[in-house]
């Protein structure tokens, strides 16, 4: 009996010994004890009446057995949905009612707010960090033994959802081919193997840190030194002990405002990787300076996983994101769908076996963005320099990556233009020398009204994720428009581009 994912990642390590993953207090977990736990997981869930194809919603704090509830999702037949532990309960009711998970855990702490989420007779169970809750409660009477539950490849693994064009968020469906290809194809670009010890300070709520991070590392065998979140004393504790770090550009702008983060703290270290936002090329030079390695750069997304990288051999090209992966093809087209001549910018498509099924009760959409023929819109806009390197040159839909994370203005406006004194709004995102892109909201004020900036700020700290939140908010008499009446966004990021230096 073939489990695809499971079979790949897993059990080949069942019965190991070797070190998976590391605590920062030294606690250390087996491949086989989170092979056994996910085993009673699995049982669990059967048990609750998960079925395979069902979907196991997640919002809880980063942890072994989280984790091991992914494996045992997987392992199960069902459909692993991770949600960022950000999220309002307002927020995470549209998923929950979206996906209509058979089962959703979360942390103890939000078991009292359950009714503002899902409906009353729903399964939920709990998760801490420290691995106490519901959930490993019931698993503890589950036998570790689980019979995998056959899946062919294209049976869907995974759905994440991200942000659409009309601020409602969209559910990217992954199988476990998607899944496998791309881990194979990054542990073979990047050297990855069983001596390699990852240290790992990325949320698995998202694609980075679950399915690039922890897929590749369970494939290879590597042991991982698993970090609730970054923090740059951990890091620089921990790094004499590890291999590598994948990272976004603020791990490592955070990184170099420690000056003994040098060239003796890192001399054992193998691989440095950054994505999920653009990187300076002047953290990519001081960088370099500073600790004799040059951070390998690449580019992915959520429906496709990793589409390109810097090579490992060879030059690692500061503000590009490398060549397309082995597997992958990308192409830059006009707004026809034509294709277009190297060095001239446009917009990437990209085609392989790690390109996503569609968007979860989206067919339009689907339809839309993910051609027939395989190749998927991107969104971004782009181009292939004289020596193949892709080049990242903006994003068609307007898109703010904060610290990794994807924000689609529209949903925060909508917010904001509910405000009293408001009379409109526009959300950018402009340079930040931590976060990559700081979220600032342009507001219009109404008719003979001044609305307060810091009251704008403070009326949406319930209503949104932290990340999400504008850092500035600047009143203006009006929003300036284009001869068709569309706000220019492009002018109000140059206007306030130096917004954050200093």
């Amino acid at each position: 009996m073939i489990n695809t994912l499971y079979d790949a990642l897993m059990a080949p390590h069942a019965g190991s010994q070797r070190d998976f993953l590391i605590l920062p207090d030294g606690t250390r977990h087996s491949y086989d004890q989170i092979h056994r736990l996910s085993g009673r997981l699995a049982n669990l869930l059967v048990a609750q009446g998960v079925t395979p194809g069902d979907r196991v919603a997640a919002q809880v704090e980063k942890s072994p057995q989280a984790l091991a509830l992914y494996l045992a999702t997987v392992r199960a037949g069902a459909v692993f949905l991770p949600l960022n532990t950000a999220y309002t309960p307002a927020e995470i009711a549209y998923f929950v009612g979206d996906a209509e998970p058979a089962l959703v855990v979360c942390d103890p702490a939000r078991e009292g707010l359950r009714d503002d989420f899902m409906a009353p007779d729903a399964a939920l169970l709990t998760l801490a960090a420290d691995g106490s809750g519901s959930l490993m409660a019931e698993a503890i009477r589950h036998p570790e033994t689980h019979s995998p539950t056959p899946r062919e490849g294209s049976a869907l693994a995974a759905i994440l959802y991200t942000s659409g064009t009309t601020g409602r968020s969209k559910g990217a469906m992954l199988s476990h081919d998607n899944l496998l290809s791309n881990a194979r194809t990054l542990a073979d670009a990047w050297r990855f193997g069983a001596d390699d010890v990852l240290l790992h300070a990325l949320p698995i709520f998202h694609t980075h840190g679950l399915f690039v991070a922890s897929n590749v590392m369970m494939l290879t065998g590597g042991a991982m030194i698993w970090l609730a979140r970054f923090d740059a004393d951990a890091i620089i504790r921990l790094i004499p002990q590890a291999t590598s770090l994948m990272g976004v550009p603020t791990f490592y702008t955070r990184l170099l405002d420690r000056p003994e983060f040098n060239r003796d703290l890192t001399q054992k270290m193998r691989l440095f990787t950054s994505g999920s936002a653009p990187l300076l090329a002047e953290t990519h030079r001081a960088f370099e300076q500073r600790t004799g390695h040059r951070i390998l750069e690449r580019y992915g997304m959520t429906e496709t996983n990793m589409n390109t990288s810097n090579p490992y051999d060879g030059e690692r090209r500061a503000g590009t994101v490398g060549f397309p992966l082995p597997g992958v093809e990308l192409k830059i087209t006009d707004d026809d769908g034509a294709d277009l001549p190297q060095g001239q910018i446009g917009m990437i498509e990209v085609r392989g076996d790690n390109v996503f099924q569609g968007y979860w009760r989206m067919p339009e959409k689907t339809a839309e963005e993910l051609a027939g023929d395989g190749w998927f819109k991107t969104g971004d806009l782009g181009l292939i320099d004289e020596d193949g390197y892709v080049v990242i040159v903006g994003r068609g839909k307007d898109m703010i990556i904060s610290g990794g994370f994807n924000i689609y203005p529209k949903e925060v406006e909508l917010l904001i233009d509910e405000l009293p004194g408001v009379l409109e709004s526009a959300v950018i995102g402009v340079p930040h020398p931590d976060l990559g892109e700081g979220v600032v909201a342009v507001v219009a004020r109404d008719k003979g009204q001044d609305p307060d900036p810091q009251a704008i700020i403070d009326a949406l700290a319930d209503r949104l994720a932290r990340f999400k939140q504008p850092r500035k908010v600047i009143v203006v008499d009006e929003l300036p428009r284009n001869t068709m009446g569309k706000v220019q966004k492009a002018a109000l990021r140059s206007e306030h581009a130096a917004l954050f230096r200093g």
